[in-house]
């Protein structure tokens, strides 16, 4: 895919934001995203940026698809995060087997799959697979897809953990339990999956250790460097790229509400004059500027080596995880700075900024954005110790 058309789909999305913007509180209340934002970002091309070009895909910078993500989230948080979680899973996808890619992808390129990765169910090893039980909560988007992607450990006849999967299950052998009803992210739809007692083909079964040292049967016909991009970044920079989006939006919000504003409390004071609402203002723009572009450096700096042949480093690996989660930190600052700044006027239902507040807050709550784990997990690279974790 040339630079080009990843500018082309970029600015598609960008066209859609007013009509993202204004169907956020039907998502809020539908507890969805609308069926007709899913159609229309299928027709910008957004979620083919990290699909395979073997299956139609444009296997675009990841740059790309984050300021993609970051764009949707400033219209609409649960659209937002909804867009930014499916679309990451034709990457993830690539990975596997390419029976597993043509079983989901040969007849429609644009099938969608969702996922809920926590450990939340167990597989046992069986003649040719694995026989899979269990309830996996917060698969956001679920109603939009026609497969899913689970986690899981995997046990032998003795009942001793053997390895830890993502396991990909087609519509049917999985059910959806219409579960969610939250503060934040209403609009998501992370509804939970069950599985009762399936089974799942050996080829529709990725091992994480086999991610996390990217070696991985999509390789094989998957050879884009895109592909070879750490777990451990792609993933949490998912997470972390909407809430930024989210901050954007609540910034954008608020400069609007404050042009407007009067405050009657200081003697009919415009907003907009107060020197000290300037400085709030300013002091989250920074916040959401520095959270972007910090994000996005390790991303590409992660992406040029691997194009240039060479491995990711560690070091690198735990600057992107100490960053990504201090880009949340930075975004959920932002946002309350701004949220401090509105006035009671803000409180009511239905106005963007209580519902970016709310949404950013929902999405901060996402074990990716555990900031201690990742800052520990920086501090003993730093000191040359082992890191031991699946999210680096």
């Amino acid at each position: 895919m040339s630079d080009q058309d990843g500018q082309r789909v970029i600015e598609q999305v960008r066209q859609l934001l007013p009509v993202l913007r204004e169907r956020a509180q039907k998502a809020e209340d539908a507890r969805r995203v609308p069926e007709e934002s899913i159609e229309e970002l299928q027709r910008t091309g957004f979620f083919k940026l990290l699909q395979p070009a073997r299956h139609g895909g444009y296997e675009a910078d990841p740059v790309d698809f984050y300021t993609a993500v970051r764009l949707v989230g400033s219209a609409c948080g649960s659209t937002g995060w909804v867009a930014s979680i499916i679309g990451v899973h034709p990457w993830h996808l690539a990975l596997f087997s390419a029976e597993a890619q043509d079983e989901v992808w040969g007849e429609d390129a644009s099938t969608l799959v969702s996922s809920s990765y926590a450990p939340m169910g167990k597989a046992k090893l069986v003649e040719g697979g694995y026989r899979l039980s269990g309830r996996w909560s917060f698969s956001s988007g679920c109603d939009h897809a026609r497969w899913v992607f689970v986690g899981g450990p995997a046990y032998n006849d003795a009942g001793e953990p053997v390895d830890f999967c993502t396991y990909l299950l087609p519509l049917g052998d999985y059910r959806i339990d219409d579960v969610w009803d939250t503060v934040g992210l209403r609009g998501s739809g992370s509804n939970d999956i069950v599985v009762d007692d399936v089974f799942i083909p050996a080829h529709r079964a990725l091992s994480f250790m086999a991610m996390t040292e990217t070696r991985c049967p999509g390789h094989e016909v998957n050879t884009s460097p895109l592909y070879r991009l750490p777990w451990g970044t792609v993933h949490p920079t998912t997470i972390t790229a909407p809430i930024i989006g989210m901050a954007q939006g609540a910034y954008d919000a608020h400069v609007e509400h404050q042009g407007k504003r009067v405050r009657a409390a200081y003697a009919g004071e415009k907003s907009k004059e107060d020197p000290f609402a300037k400085v709030r203002i300013a002091e989250a723009a920074s916040e959401i500027d520095a959270a972007w572009l910090q994000l996005t450096r390790n991303i590409s700096e992660e992406y040029e080596l691997l194009k240039a042949g060479q491995e990711v480093p560690m070091a690198l690996r735990l600057r992107a995880r100490r960053d990504q989660v201090r880009g949340t930190a930075r975004s959920i600052e932002a946002i309350d700075r701004l949220f401090e700044n509105s006035g009671g006027r803000a409180l009511a239902t239905g106005t963007p900024i209580q519902r970016f507040w709310r949404d950013a807050h929902a999405g901060r709550v996402h074990a990716a954005n555990d900031p201690e784990r990742a800052y520990t997990m920086f501090g003993t690279g730093e000191f040359g110790l082992p890191i031991k974790d699946s999210m680096v």
